[in-house]
């Protein structure tokens, strides 16, 4: 669904990825430099005040998908931690041109990065799938490498799509509820190669939020980037309490598979997982 007017002004929209970066700091989910941000809109707004140096940027290949569109999106080496305190800084902003052939790369005469995040690619074929198929106006893709979810991808009967949503989605009602479709998994590949891209874009199609064996996670949406980094803090909440079971022997049982299908009754989740 296209977001509607009155449009986030560009302020805001910086805001809020600073805002997200900093959330994911708090969760653990960003150590260091890791994870990147970026967001899609398709209305205008003026970039140049805020980010007043521009220079040729080549796309990895045509974009009539989000042609005339505008990405906001981290820079290498950038802790997310520090994205809010200096949001222009941290970003940059990437003008497609209306025939999606070609770009511009907008930055601050702050700039703190040389590079955009070297996740760029993934982020850019996430957001022409989806543009492409919701017709919508704006789409937010958050990667991070949450603690809970990463480790339990790291073994063996967690590698299964069905038996990790079942386990992770089982600790609270408010889980199958914020996730019904699930989260997506795909097979370990390497960060920023062709097959991970293919991959990803696959399973975002049909999810969310998708863990990336071993390594870490992304999540989409076509509301706001805060939305992104809710599914992100649903998803690790459970893979933590699945964690603490693992470490208390399995002691615990989560909740049944009645009583979730109760909850998936009582507010009409359409679900296919339990």
């Amino acid at each position: 669904m296209p977001v509607n007017p009155p449009y986030p002004s560009l302020s805001e929209l910086t805001t809020y990825i600073g805002e997200t970066g900093r959330r994911l700091c708090e969760i653990s989910a960003s150590e260091g430099a890791a994870g990147n941000i970026s967001c899609y809109y398709g209305w205008e707004i003026n970039i140049e005040e805020a980010f007043p140096n521009s220079e040729p940027f080549s796309l990895p290949y045509d974009v009539p998908q989000v042609g005339g569109g505008v990405f906001l999106v981290t820079g290498s080496g950038r802790r997310l931690r520090e994205v809010a305190d200096d949001p222009e800084a941290n970003l940059a902003a990437v003008q497609i041109s209306e025939d999606g052939k070609s770009a511009t790369l907008h930055t601050s005469k702050r700039k703190l990065f040389e590079r955009l995040t070297s996740e760029f690619n993934s982020h850019l074929a996430v957001h022409c799938d989806n543009i492409a198929r919701s017709g919508s106006n704006f789409s937010a893709l958050v990667h991070a490498q949450p603690l809970h979810l990463t480790y339990l991808s790291h073994i063996a009967r967690y590698q299964e799509e069905q038996y990790l949503n079942q386990h992770i989605l089982r600790w609270e009602p408010e889980g199958i509820c914020s996730i019904p479709e699930g989260v997506g998994l795909i097979p370990f590949a390497v960060p920023g190669s062709a097959e991970m891209e293919k991959s990803n874009v696959a399973s975002l199609r049909t999810h969310r939020i998708v863990v990336w064996s071993k390594h870490g996670v992304m999540a989409r949406s076509d509301v706001s980037v805060k939305k992104a980094c809710d599914l992100i803090e649903y998803a690790e909440t459970g893979a933590h309490y699945e964690y603490m079971n693992l470490t208390n022997h399995g002691l615990a049982e989560g909740l049944s598979n009645e009583e979730i299908l109760r909850v998936c009754k009582a507010f009409n989740v359409k679900q296919n997982i339990f």
